[in-house]
């Protein structure tokens, strides 16, 4: 490891790096540049040494304790969470902010899409809550795990998609035959499905993954 990384992680035992300057951390660390400041903290970060959280300015050591022996070969990976998709009725607007970092094992994910474009959302709504999606449903408030490099899944697939600017979570359903794309809900409530025509405003973000339950 890089000098200037172990002096950084150093620094975060014992300080929230949120809460002061790259210029004041990189006076501690005896480096001047905050630009080589910020390279060491994101490589520490894709580490997973470091947790960053911009909403409420944490940047914080990860801490080893008992956990570390449960996870055998998988490692804790961040991933972003980019807000909140509805799982209902189209409202919420797709926002790209990175609100935070959800910590998961890398063992609740297949090996091949750790080196893709991974994203977390937090869902809002019931509209998906009959979903099958690894043996899980997809309620009010979980989060959902996107791989944005799927902008092309398959028909059946659960996706996150964007229509006139708003976020959602559906079912696709492709049907070549009538040359439209159909949303549909899987609820213990009746939701019916949207309609897309080929001229509409309307992209896929990437395909559901996973499903990381939230019952607090």
């Amino acid at each position: 490891m890089h000098e200037i990384q172990k002096k950084l992680l150093n620094l975060a035992q014992e300080t929230n790096l949120g809460q002061i300057t790259l210029r004041e951390i990189g006076a501690l660390v005896g480096i001047s540049s905050p630009q080589q400041v910020k390279h060491h903290l994101d490589q520490l970060t894709k580490k997973g040494l470091l947790t960053v959280d911009k909403s409420n300015r944490l940047i914080q050591r990860v801490q080893k304790g008992q956990s570390d022996g449960l996870l055998n070969e998988a490692k804790l990976i961040n991933i972003p969470v980019f807000g909140t998709a509805n799982a209902g009725p189209a409202e919420l607007f797709a926002d790209q902010h990175v609100e935070g970092f959800l910590r998961v094992s890398s063992s609740l994910l297949d090996s091949k899409l750790l080196s893709h474009n991974l994203f977390a959302i937090k869902v809002k709504g019931p509209s998906m809550n009959r979903t099958n999606l690894n043996n899980k449903t997809i309620d009010d408030s979980d989060y959902i795990i996107v791989d944005g490099d799927d902008r092309e899944p398959q028909d059946g697939s659960v996706v996150l998609s964007v229509i006139d600017g708003l976020a959602n979570v559906k079912r696709l359903k492709i049907d070549s035959q009538n040359h439209q794309i159909m949303l549909v809900s899987e609820s213990t409530q009746d939701f019916p499905p949207i309609v897309i025509h080929e001229n509409d405003d309307y992209s896929i973000n990437g395909r559901v993954v996973q499903v990381i339950k939230n019952n607090i």
